[in-house]
């Protein structure tokens, strides 16, 4: 991990998406995420209740970018500027050379195809310029759609649930470089 410095934040785009740094200006749409319970159902977090959770939540995600600890882009339809989900890069691990992703889609633009592009365009991020060898991803086992987005992104399932949190299921990635 060579290259684990996010104060020029890394903007990256896809054919739809563009993925940019969270702001402040985002409260509304990270209250609408984060206090959804079709997307909760499947985090085992306590929803967002006010904008000033959204806030502080905003806050803390830019404060470890700052910190070199994780990378939290908003994923926006280019043409329109639309806010449709997040996704992240965490828990760097540097002797093991790996780290965690997660996302979150809102449910209206489910089905669309937007997850795979953005955890394609991370992965191709995470491997070419961060380094890494592994990318790690836990998924609830009820969550079929995000089983089936690293499925077709060439995630390996483990045999081995997550000891921690028996309902999730451990998705492995290894760059082929």
């Amino acid at each position: 991990m060579l290259n684990k410095d996010f104060i020029a934040f890394p903007i990256l785009t896809t054919e739809r998406l563009t993925l940019r740094q969270l702001s402040i200006d985002d409260q509304q749409s990270v209250f609408a995420l984060r206090s959804d319970p079709e997307i909760n159902k499947y985090l085992g977090r306590e929803p967002s209740k006010t904008m000033e959770d959204a806030i502080n939540f905003i806050n803390k995600i830019n404060d470890n970018i700052k910190k070199n600890n994780s990378i939290y882009w908003v994923i926006t339809l280019t043409n329109t500027k639309q806010f449709v989900g997040t996704i992240c890069l965490f828990d760097f691990l540097s002797e093991k050379n790996s780290c965690e992703i997660g996302y979150e889609l809102m449910t209206k633009f489910e089905g669309q195809g937007i997850m795979k592009e953005a955890i394609a365009e991370v992965i191709n991020y995470a491997f070419q310029t961060l380094q890494f060898q592994k990318i790690v991803a836990f998924t609830h086992n009820g969550n079929k759609r995000s089983t089936n987005v690293l499925m077709k992104l060439n995630f390996i399932k483990s045999i081995e649930a997550d000891k921690e949190n028996p309902d999730f299921n451990i998705f492995t990635l290894v760059s082929l470089n």
